[in-house]
């Protein structure tokens, strides 16, 4: 399999560089519209017995035999194939982009939301809209159990290119016992930067415990990014993309480089951990055996680190450990005035624009995303979905995910859908490391606004 979706990334490549990638036939929502015979194709990275094992198992042995059977009730045979494979993002992205650059390719196909852009821009994926039809599109009536803010995972420049499978949500987790020992609440919410500082400086006095893990530096990669530095900067008013441009050395990218300055120069945060090439497992095995005091995560470390039959097993989970909202640097200070701020993140289903079946593509999407299938694909497990009416009844039994679903995903923000945003990440990540090396946080701020013109172009940069 690994050979194959190489092979898949080299023929890739080829179609980019000879342009035929994005050059699908003219958009006709209509065509086979009253086919009665149809084939259709999902690919997923997920494999049964292999990675995104419970997806692929869904889509194999629930999916296809349902959406059969709905079809054939309305006198159509379908016949699905489900093109799954388990390899790391960056060969499944190869492969997705050979599929969108021939004529063999899926109809329909989940890709990182993160890619959208990059595919968008390059015309290898379009609008729902000019696949399908804007009437049938708005007429879904999925659209109202979607919140705006995850509906934002599937859009570009404003734009429906696909619906949502679920998404997850930054917060801050602290360690309840470690908090009552030095007179700190069980409900603890700071509503600034400070506060959390401060909280801090009160574990300090605690031996054997690091007050913070706030994720530094280039091992942690994508980790440093999306658990520290973009939620934080979002809570200074500012975003990595914002009107056309990189977010540069800025007054916001500054303040968020000074207070990783206070978390590590000031003995709050434990700097070696950011430079261990495990340091964020070291971090929740820390976390769990009570020698960290807080921690900024998604929900993942709820569901799969400390849970019952996760990595970094608590006993005592669901009454040891707490979780905030990721406060802005001051109230009011955050994007669009929130008082609090959040990151997300998540993948999307899409239709190759050169499907045969755009019709019946369309309805086993919204197939896919009915609130009964999005139940089905759970299997039991308790999960933030993309349906605010299956997050009411499956996360009914978990305050945390609860608490993601109903306060954190109204305020949450995701990454900027670009190519170039890998190249700006690790610049990022570089930054944080210069800063818990013993740069100071301008220093660090000058360093990264160089790596970023060399990056995107002195153009592409606002601020710095």
């Amino acid at each position: 399999m690994r050979r194959t979706v190489m092979m898949a990334a080299t023929a890739a490549t080829a179609l980019v560089l000879a342009g035929c990638l994005g050059q699908e036939q003219e958009s006709d929502a209509g065509r086979n519209a009253d086919a009665k015979d149809v084939t259709l194709t999902i690919t997923s990275n997920s494999v049964e017995g292999g990675k995104n094992d419970l997806g692929a198992k869904w889509i194999n042995n629930w999916v296809i035999p349902e959406f059969v059977k709905q079809q054939k009730e309305k006198g159509v045979n379908v016949t699905i194939e489900h093109d799954g494979v388990g390899v790391d993002d960056a060969e499944y992205k190869a492969k997705v982009a050979l599929d969108f650059g021939t004529d063999i390719g899926g109809d329909v196909l989940e890709i990182d939301g993160i890619w959208l852009g990059e595919f968008a821009k390059g015309g290898q994926v379009k609008t729902l809209d000019d696949v399908v039809g804007k009437d049938k599109v708005e007429g879904w009536d999925g659209w109202e159990q979607i919140p705006d803010a995850v509906e934002a995972l599937g859009e570009f420049e404003g734009k429906r290119y696909g619906i949502p499978l679920g998404t997850d949500g930054r917060v801050i987790f602290f360690n309840k016992k470690l908090f009552s020992q030095v007179g700190l609440p069980a409900d603890w919410q700071p509503t600034s930067w400070d506060e959390i500082t401060a909280a801090a400086v009160s574990l300090k006095s605690l031996p054997g415990v690091t007050p913070i893990q706030l994720n530094g530096g280039t091992a942690m990669t994508e980790a440093t990014t999306m658990q520290g530095v973009l939620p934080l900067l979002a809570g200074t008013g500012a975003e990595i993309w914002s009107d056309g441009k990189w977010q540069g050395g800025s007054e916001g990218v500054t303040a968020v480089l000074d207070l990783y300055q206070q978390v590590f120069k000031g003995g709050l945060g434990d700097p070696l951990l950011q430079q261990e090439a495990k340091g964020r497992d070291k971090s929740f095995e820390l976390f769990a055996q009570n020698k960290i005091g807080m921690l900024f995560e998604s929900d993942y470390f709820w569901r799969d680190v400390v849970s019952p039959t996760g990595v970094a097993k608590m006993a005592d989970r669901d009454t040891a450990v707490g979780w905030a909202k990721i406060p802005a640097q001051t109230p009011g200070s955050g994007v669009d005035g929130q008082d609090f701020v959040s990151m997300s993140g998540g993948s999307i289903r899409v239709i190759n624009p050169k499907t045969e079946f755009p019709q019946q593509a369309w309805e086993l999407l919204e197939f896919m995303n009915s609130a009964e299938a999005t139940k089905a694909r759970l299997d039991g497990t308790a999960q933030i979905t993309q349906r605010e009416d299956v997050n009411e009844e499956v996360l009914a039994g978990d305050p945390m995910l609860s608490f993601i679903a109903t306060e954190v995903l109204p305020i949450t923000r995701f990454r900027p859908a670009l190519a170039e945003y890998t190249e700006v990440s690790s610049a990022l990540q570089q930054a944080t490391a210069d800063v818990v090396a013993g740069k100071t946080a301008e220093e660090a701020a000058a360093g990264y606004q160089d790596a970023l013109v060399k990056a995107v172009g002195e153009d592409a940069v606002a601020g710095g």
